[in-house]
């Protein structure tokens, strides 16, 4: 059984606990850590977790909304923390204690009852790397924080069951915001962040008939809305808006299990 949770998703702070197996053979992955200490315990609580039950850390790259406190947390709890070489160096080579992983595309990191595949992406960070997570039967790939998907990208979200994507910003809004032009620049362009319907083009390359979740992520809250990611991602699977699950940057989401199909179908 492979189920996962996010504990918050946007600007603010990015974590989502993925756990796999039952009872004492349960193990779980926390991805990304993007909040402070005391935040993250908070989350967790509301997760029915505590700190100790996390057995690794992945951090996917180097922004601060995704380090947060992982350094803290992994020297008070004894946690391994998994990263790619360009984010240990773009974040100063901070030193571990001895529990640093070194994650590297397309080498598996075994979890015990699950594996998770690191694959690279195209973010403006040093190294950055995703997740495709599965227990040999359900299928689970995390995907925030990316420009544009390449065909590396497409190739390991083919046969997943469940999609955490990123769907960050409605192209008008962000031409309307505030933003500088160098941020709307940055945002907008090929290593930025996805537009809804840039997601809605992955979801229609990589749609097949066991794809039965899709949670839209890291939406922007000046540059987006709920409801204008959900009704681009549902368009482009033929499923009601609805269907669409949008993690919260306060709440995220309920525990969700791969594979298992929306209460509303």
């Amino acid at each position: 059984m492979l189920r996962f949770k996010n504990l918050g998703s946007g600007s603010s702070g990015n974590a989502t606990v993925v756990e796999g197996g039952s009872g004492a053979q349960m193990r779980r992955l926390l991805i990304d850590c993007g909040f402070s200490i005391r935040q993250l315990q908070a989350r967790l609580t509301q997760a029915q977790l505590l700190p100790e039950d996390i057995d690794a850390v992945f951090i996917t790259h180097e922004h601060s909304d995704h380090i947060g406190c992982a350094q803290a947390l992994a020297l008070r709890y004894r946690i391994p923390v998994w990263m790619s070489e360009g984010t240990h160096a773009a974040l100063g080579f901070p030193d571990f204690d001895g529990l640093l992983r070194v994650a590297r595309d397309m080498q598996a990191m075994d979890l015990g009852t699950f594996q998770a595949l690191p694959f690279t992406v195209p973010h403006d960070a040093r190294e950055p790397l995703q997740l495709r997570c599965s227990d040999g039967d359900a299928h689970l790939a995390v995907l925030t924080d990316l420009g544009h998907a390449s065909a590396h990208v497409l190739e390991q979200l083919k046969g997943c069951h469940a999609l955490f994507i990123e769907a960050n910003h409605d192209p008008g809004m962000l031409q309307a915001s505030r933003y500088p032009p160098f941020l709307k620049r940055r945002v907008g362009g090929p290593f930025g962040h996805l537009a809804n319907a840039a997601t809605a083009d992955i979801l229609r390359a990589v749609q097949h008939a066991g794809l039965s979740q899709v949670v839209a992520a890291h939406l922007s809250a000046k540059n987006n809305a709920p409801r204008l990611a959900q009704a681009a991602l549902a368009a482009a699977l033929g499923w009601r808006a609805e269907e669409i699950i949008v993690a919260s940057p306060t709440q995220g989401t309920d525990w969700l299990r791969v594979g298992e199909s929306h209460p509303s179908r």
